[in-house]
C-alpha cells in the first residue's frame, strides 16, 4: 500500500484516498484506533500473549485488542481477552495508557488503555491474534521477550 503525497490526497470528511498494490482505492480513517488490554494476575503469574501480528510481532504482551463502536472499555477488554486467550475476566479500572504510531508507513496509530482485571475462569488457548498464550510466573519475566510497553506497565504497577 502507498499513501499519496499530501498534494495528491483527496480528503472526504476525515478520510483520505489510499492506493493499494493492486491499484484499488480504499478509504483510511485519519483518526487513531482505540484499543484495550487487560492486566490479569493469578497465582503469582501474569497472563501474556506472544503476538502473531504487528505491532510487536513475536513479542510477549498484555492481551487485548480494538474497541468496537458502542462498547465500554471494560466490555471491550472482557470480549477481546476471551476471543484471544479463552480466559474469562472481569475488567476493572484503567491503569496505563500508551500510543503505537507507525510513522514510516502510516499503517497504524493505536491509543491503548490497559485495565486491571480479575481472572474468573478458563484455560489459556491461543486464538485470533495470539501465537501463544500462557501464565508467566512473575519471577521468570526475564526469560521472555516482553515488549517495552508491557515492561513499563509491569514496573509501574510494581507487580
Amino acid at each position: 500500500m502507498r499513501i499519496l503525497p499530501k498534494s495528491d490526497q483527496k480528503h472526504y470528511f476525515n478520510a483520505m484516498i489510499v492506493y493499494t498494490s493492486k491499484r484499488k482505492i480504499s478509504i483510511m480513517d485519519k483518526y487513531p484506533i482505540p484499543g484495550v488490554g487487560a492486566v490479569i494476575i493469578h497465582n503469582n503469574s501474569i497472563l501474556l500473549v506472544k503476538r502473531a501480528n504487528e505491532p510487536y510481532k513475536n513479542e510477549w504482551s498484555i492481551p487485548g485488542g480494538k474497541v468496537k463502536w458502542g462498547e465500554t472499555l471494560q466490555q471491550a477488554a472482557e470480549r477481546e481477552i476471551f476471543e484471544e486467550t479463552n480466559i474469562v475476566i472481569k475488567a476493572k479500572e484503567p491503569v496505563y495508557q500508551f500510543e503505537i504510531i507507525d510513522h514510516n508507513n502510516c499503517q497504524f496509530h493505536y491509543v491503548v488503555i490497559d485495565l486491571l482485571a480479575t481472572y474468573i475462569r478458563g484455560k489459556p488457548k491461543a486464538n485470533s491474534d495470539a501465537k501463544e498464550v500462557k501464565w508467566i510466573n512473575l519471577e521468570n519475566l526475564n526469560d521472555y521477550n516482553i515488549n517495552h510497553e508491557t515492561l513499563k506497565l509491569i514496573y509501574r504497577l510494581e507487580i
